[in-house]
């Protein structure tokens, strides 16, 4: 392993580590990054959908870490409202393509990275599109075209992140489809054993080797995912609806984003603004998808709304270095294909510092009668 391969790693660890001081969703490593693992980052080709502030923090990790290459799409034009929290853009780039006026900077972060420009809509790519691609991250959309961008990597099997920021909130969503990792750990005396350990996920297999004189246990677990369209409308598992006590834990995120993305599909995508029959109508959605997530009604208060609404839309720093942060560690655990990744949907929320990560999943009925 090169020593600055290395090091551009190892640059990583303290950002993603300090942006994780509350609510964090995993520790960062502890152990070394293995030459495998720098092999599949360097053959790794990434498309990243968006570059706002925090596309800007995705794309400045990733190109640190060393990944093979990555491809940068948006088809908007920067305006001044994009100068106050992106990292690679100035007064001299407002009116030009932001993918276009973001390259040169993002290149420089490391040459060795094979950076692509394309300032065409996604919406208009077809599935073989992403067909290139390892993995596929989109930022800054509302749901109707993650759902749509989703489901096409579905169609060609490629892993699929998406988040977003809106001021002091955001949020990461992973659907990785089927997804195997090793989780390194000392060996206990007790055995491990082929199983189910939750829904989602199940241990296959597990080894052991001697490091040092220690035995090491290398366990080999895989998680089930399920497309964002589907995650939207699952219930909480049932163990977090199970009492009162942990029911009123649930983070009132989750109900202004379900509520926000069903205001943008009555709205034709357009943000709530302050106007009466805005607040209106979102006070009334959000409502409605807090009963249905069968949580107390005292724990979406009218300050949360408030500060939710204020919020959307815009972007501030320190939160989409967090988000960024979150995302890019992730994604380099999934390629490496090393320790638990996101299941499924992350939620940030800088005012508490706290950074719950839920497993949405629709229910079936087990072939036995169970509920599953």
């Amino acid at each position: 392993m090169a020593h600055d391969e290395q090091q551009a790693f190892d640059g990583l660890e303290p950002h993603v580590a300090s942006a994780a001081g509350g609510g964090i969703l995993q520790p960062p490593r502890s152990q070394a990054i293995s030459a495998d693992e720098i092999a599949l980052l360097r053959s790794a080709n990434l498309l990243l959908v968006g570059m706002r502030a925090l596309a800007n923090e995705i794309a400045k990790n990733l190109m640190l870490a060393g990944i093979g290459s990555l491809t940068i799409l948006d088809h908007h034009l920067v305006t001044e409202d994009d100068l106050g929290s992106q990292l690679f853009i100035s007064e001299l780039h407002v009116g030009m393509n932001r993918a276009a006026a973001a390259a040169s900077q993002v290149r420089a972060l490391n040459p060795r990275v094979a950076l692509s420009v394309d300032m065409e809509n996604i919406l208009l790519k077809p599935p073989e599109f992403y067909s290139m691609f390892d993995l596929i991250i989109a930022t800054d959309l509302d749901l109707s075209p993650l759902s749509m961008i989703n489901a096409a990597c579905r169609f060609v099997n490629k892993p699929f992140y998406a988040a977003g920021s809106h001021g002091m909130y955001g949020f990461v969503f992973a659907d990785l489809i089927t997804h195997e990792f090793v989780i390194e750990r000392e060996k206990s005396n007790l055995s491990t054993t082929v199983k189910a350990e939750t829904m989602t996920r199940s241990i296959i297999a597990a080894n052991a080797k001697d490091l040092n004189g220690k035995q090491i246990e290398m366990v080999t677990k895989r998680e089930i995912y399920s497309p964002i369209n589907l995650a939207n409308t699952s219930p909480l598992q049932s163990e977090q609806v199970s009492s009162r006590r942990r029911k009123l834990q649930v983070s009132p995120l989750l109900t202004c984003l379900r509520a926000l993305w069903e205001f943008q599909a009555l709205r034709q995508q357009s943000l709530p603004t302050h106007s009466h029959p805005d607040l209106e109508l979102f006070t009334k959605l959000a409502t409605e998808k807090h009963k249905e997530l069968q949580l107390p009604p005292e724990t979406l208060r009218s300050e949360f709304l408030r500060s939710f609404l204020q919020n959307v839309g815009s972007e501030i720093a320190p939160v989409t270095a967090f988000l960024g942060g979150q995302v890019a560690q992730d994604i380099i655990n999934v390629l490496g294909q090393r320790e638990q990744p996101i299941q499924n949907f992350l939620l940030f929320d800088s005012e508490d510092s706290k950074g719950p990560v839920y497993a949405l999943h629709p229910i079936f009925p087990s072939l036995d009668g169970r509920v599953v």
